[in-house]
């Protein structure tokens, strides 16, 4: 019975995902443009990532609790709903060049980012502790589709915005409010029986009478500190570069297309090795592999940093790799918590953690423009400045 559930909540949380993923590309290609155009200065293209990753990170708290007290299909669902109407929010600021608009509205639509990144978590509930990481990147590599062909789509999305007489820039922003509004009715229609309250009653039923309430271990506080502390790195590392790396490219005269593919391939490096690295995560322990994200995001830096400032064709593998080093970081991560956590408070846990890891992002993200902004940094020229801050 336990195998049956386990099949049917990850096909609707990999439908969810494959949505879910569509939307997450707004906000990460041309967010940070669109305050730029609004605001007309560079010192802030970090705050849209900024103010994304600070409402996910919101949302992860609110979101973990939700599904704790009602379940998966409550907390995630209307996650996704709120980063829908978040998206609507952005539409409407560009119309009416409401900076504080296009503020809040870029706080909310991190609720859709909080929950497809928590959506993680639902596939592990019903696995068996060898099947967990790749339980984490079944989830994961459902967001592929849609997260690759998001910023692929900026052309045409941005054509259908001006049929209508909306700025181009927000053509994303439709797609994502779909999709994310998409995303949450599928969760909320068909993610039952749900597979954290069954999971509790399952473990509840399973414990001799005379256990009241398991102690937490040592080792499962390690296990959560380890967790958290790699996730926390990892995407501190990824945001602060992905987030300059649009405004880097047009400020060198790379077109919005030549973005979106730089970007998709980023994204989708984030999402498609998904499989293969949940398999490796199970194989080869989940310390060997947080280590191995370490030296590729590294190599990424490295490569980024040496890059000629007007060359995509380094552009490409170094973002690529970013990527794979934070997938292979947060699955790596993720499993460590979950092996650390029981039913009875596993959502909790989980929420106030990717808390942690939202407001890492935030800091990356904010600290990226400042730094590139400041006077120091304008009046060198070189590729390494450019690359290892952004």
């Amino acid at each position: 019975m336990q195998r049956n559930l386990y099949r049917l909540s990850l096909i609707v949380v990999v439908i969810s995902q494959i949505f879910g993923g569509a939307g997450l590309s707004a906000g990460v290609t041309v967010g940070a443009l669109l305050a730029q155009d609004m605001l007309g200065t560079e010192s802030s293209a970090g705050v849209p990532s900024a103010l994304l990753t600070f409402g996910s990170a919101v949302a992860s708290f609110f979101i973990g609790r939700f599904s704790q007290r009602f379940g998966r299909w409550s907390g995630l669902g209307w996650g996704f709903i709120t980063g829908g109407i978040g998206a609507i929010g952005v539409i409407f600021s560009a119309v009416n060049s409401s900076v504080s608009l296009l503020f809040l509205s870029l706080f909310i639509y991190g609720a859709g980012t909080a929950a497809n990144l928590q959506a993680r978590y639902a596939g592990t509930d019903f696995a068996k502790p060898n099947q967990r990481a790749k339980a984490i990147s079944i989830a994961m590599v459902s967001t592929t589709l849609g997260a690759v062909a998001g910023p692929n789509m900026v052309g045409i999305t941005g054509r259908f915005a001006t049929s209508f007489g909306l700025p181009a820039l927000t053509g994303l922003f439709i797609l994502a409010a779909v999709s994310f509004i998409l995303a949450g009715i599928v969760l909320l229609l068909f993610l039952r029986p749900d597979p954290l309250i069954t999971a509790k009653t399952i473990s509840v039923e399973s414990q001799p009478k005379t256990v009241e309430k398991k102690v937490s271990s040592p080792k499962d506080n390690k296990g959560l500190v380890v967790g958290a502390t790699v996730m926390v790195l990892t995407q501190i590392v990824m945001v602060a570069i992905m987030t300059m790396t649009p405004i880097h490219m047009k400020h060198h005269g790379f077109s919005l297309a030549d973005v979106g593919v730089v970007i998709g391939i980023h994204v989708g490096l984030m999402y498609l090795p998904s499989l293969f690295t949940g398999i490796l995560v199970d194989k080869n322990g989940r310390t060997a592999m947080s280590i191995a994200s370490g030296f590729v995001l590294l190599l990424a830096g490295l490569i980024a940093a040496l890059a000629p400032t007007n060359s995509q064709l380094l552009l490409i593998p170094a973002l690529a790799l970013l990527g794979l080093g934070w997938n292979i970081g947060l699955i790596s991560g993720t499993a460590l918590i979950v092996d650390a956590t029981d039913p009875a408070d596993r959502a909790k846990k989980q929420g106030a953690i990717d808390v942690l890891v939202a407001l890492a992002g935030a800091t990356g993200g904010i600290l990226s423009g400042v730094v590139v902004a400041t006077p120091v940094i304008q009046s060198f020229r070189l590729p390494v400045v450019h690359w290892h801050l952004g």
